[in-house]
């Protein structure tokens, strides 16, 4: 009996990776489809859910996404009190369930899908992995055209986390299935080789499409350097247990 390989489907049990706040009405899927056939030359399908109109499957060729919007004041009424906005109402997108290698490309159509909604409700996002907020002046910048690592992550630095050093790691590789990453420098020292470290060591784990184990190599070609995974450990920056890789080269 030869087995049906089935299409992966969108979760709306997988945490989202953005929340849209707004007042009134929610954008229609025709307004949402002409908004970004006109922006990215693309054409979107919208699948409402069988009874319930305000779950939507999309999709744009092999990318696709759950949106929910509005969510139920059941679902909201706790997240709303720690949202740092007045909107009435807000919305929840998720991505389907692909493999690592896959995560770029969904989520770059579900930042695409947030700046959207954001542009058309005149809105906010808020970025789940990332605790950022975006509004549509923002987003007027960040047009998305193609996959850079910067839109999706960010690099935060705290020096309170070590008397003699700086903490220096990133929060959104979650959203693509792997754990963040870290790095320690001395205080007085410049941040911008940290920074560069970080972002350049993301963006071939994406490539790769998995978090390295302790002891692993890596070579980054365009800073000239070999960087080594030496420790793995986890942590809560935001107030979320996530897992960090601590890098050193």
């Amino acid at each position: 009996m030869r087995i049906k390989k089935k299409i992966p489907k969108p979760s709306s049990k997988r945490p989202p990776l953005y929340f849209i706040g707004y007042r009134g009405t929610a954008p229609s899927a025709d307004e949402l489809i002409l908004w970004y056939e006109r922006e990215y030359g693309a054409a979107l399908a919208i699948h409402p859910e069988a009874g319930a109109p305000e779950s939507w499957h999309i999709t744009q060729g092999p990318w696709s996404a759950h949106l929910v919007m509005p969510l139920p004041t059941t679902h909201t009424a706790d997240i709303m009190k720690t949202m740092a906005w007045e909107h009435e109402l807000m919305g929840a997108i998720a991505p389907s369930i692909v493999p690592n290698r896959d995560m770029p490309d969904t989520v770059l159509f579900c930042a695409r899908l947030a700046r959207g909604l954001t542009l058309l409700t005149q809105g906010t996002t808020y970025d789940v992995a990332t605790q950022a907020y975006v509004n549509p002046s923002d987003w007027q910048n960040r047009t998305l055209a193609s996959f850079l690592v910067d839109d999706h992550m960010t690099i935060t630095h705290d020096d309170q986390a070590k008397p003699d050093q700086i903490w220096c790691h990133t929060l959104g590789l979650t959203k693509f299935g792997l754990d963040e990453i870290e790095t320690f420098y001395g205080k007085g020292l410049p941040e911008s080789a940290a920074k560069e470290l970080l972002t350049e060591s993301a963006t071939e784990l994406l490539r790769v499409a998995q978090s390295p184990k302790v002891g692993t190599a890596f070579r980054l070609p365009v800073l000239g350097r070999t960087i080594r995974v030496v420790n793995h450990r986890t942590a809560a920056p935001t107030g979320r247990m996530m897992g960090f890789r601590e890098l050193r080269g």
